[in-house]
């Protein structure tokens, strides 16, 4: 594979053409309105695992519209005193899976809150949460659910969601609420720049190689999945194309980025033709915090850093959080 995208000296200038739309704001304040309509009713349960070092509960929490979603909190095993609180979010197509796979961030001294995503997991991982809301037709996967409505969009459910899981984790005694961070790969990523932008008060955020920014050249500039199921959506429904351009600049990354404030730690991999570099930088360079950095992965496709990139995050995090680093 080569490297296909603009020159990296020209991607740490390059600015999206996404449009904003003007209700924007308020399109989002009323739908997390609606959405707090309904109690949170977040439940923790303690799970027995083989995990001695950990502590595990299965999370139950109101999505949007009421909806239960699924979680998993890990905390260090005999947590007395609240900690700390990295929020991740699952890539595209996967789900929580299984409570054993997720020992980075406890193992590191954090709560480590991991949401579902509803309607996803049979791609990997497995999940366990429904989407009760059906949409008109599709392409198969989820980018193009409700396309043609950003009411009805399957990411403002999704969205939504990772905004209430923010708020489920920070219920919990044995958290941290003044110190929760958002993080996530891919979709997860996506999700983290989108939750930075509607929840002010986070103390950092992480989002890797990040998906869902900067929908007018990701949907031109690569054949590969998700993004390619826009194109193809638009291939059978001739004619839509404004249409569907409107909606996704409800939910573009760019959008949530320029209004995004804590201390923020993106990842880019120059080869990575599912989410290609210059819509990773179009969000990390309309990300409005003064605190922000973007590691670059030269010959890197969309595994990016992989676990370089974690200990890059320890070794960044500790900082943001005041704590000591270990």
């Amino acid at each position: 594979m080569s490297l296909f995208d603009l020159p990296l000296e020209k991607l740490r200038d390059y600015r999206s053409a996404s449009t904003e739309p003007e209700d924007f704001d308020q399109f989002w304040a009323d739908t997390l309105a609606e959405t707090r309509g309904h109690a949170l009713n977040a439940r923790f349960e303690p799970v027995t695992t083989a995990l001695t070092t950990l502590d595990i509960f299965d999370v139950t929490f109101a999505g949007f519209g009421g909806h239960p979603v699924k979680g998993w909190l890990v905390l260090p095993a005999g947590t007395a005193e609240p900690l700390p609180v990295v929020v991740e979010f699952i890539g595209y197509g996967g789900g929580r899976g299984l409570p054993h796979t997720h020992l980075l961030w406890a193992s590191a001294g954090f709560a480590h809150f991991v949401m579902d995503t509803r309607g996803q997991g049979g791609g990997w991982g497995g999940g366990d949460t429904p989407d009760p809301v059906g949409s008109a037709s599709s392409n198969p996967g989820f980018l193009t659910r409700g396309i043609e409505d950003p009411h009805e969009f399957y990411y403002r459910r999704l969205f939504t969601d990772a905004v209430r899981a923010v708020e489920a984790a920070r219920s919990h005694p044995l958290v941290d609420a003044t110190r929760t961070v958002a993080a996530g790969i891919s979709q997860g990523g996506g999700i983290t720049v989108a939750v930075g932008g509607l929840v002010p008060d986070l103390v950092a955020i992480a989002p890797d190689v990040p998906f869902l920014c900067d929908f007018p050249r990701a949907t031109t500039v690569t054949d590969r999945d998700p993004y390619r199921e826009v194109g193809r959506y638009l291939k059978t429904y001739r004619g839509r194309t404004e249409r569907v351009r409107r909606t996704l600049s409800y939910f573009d990354g760019v959008h949530f980025a320029s209004r995004g404030r804590a201390p923020a730690l993106f990842s880019v991999a120059l080869e990575d033709q599912t989410c290609p570099p210059s819509t990773v930088f179009a969000a990390f360079n309309a990300y409005a915090g003064q605190d922000k950095t973007i590691e670059v992965y030269d010959f890197n496709d969309h595994e990016g850093g992989g676990p370089f990139q974690q200990a890059v995050q320890l070794a960044w995090l500790p900082e943001r959080l005041g704590v000591s680093a270990r």
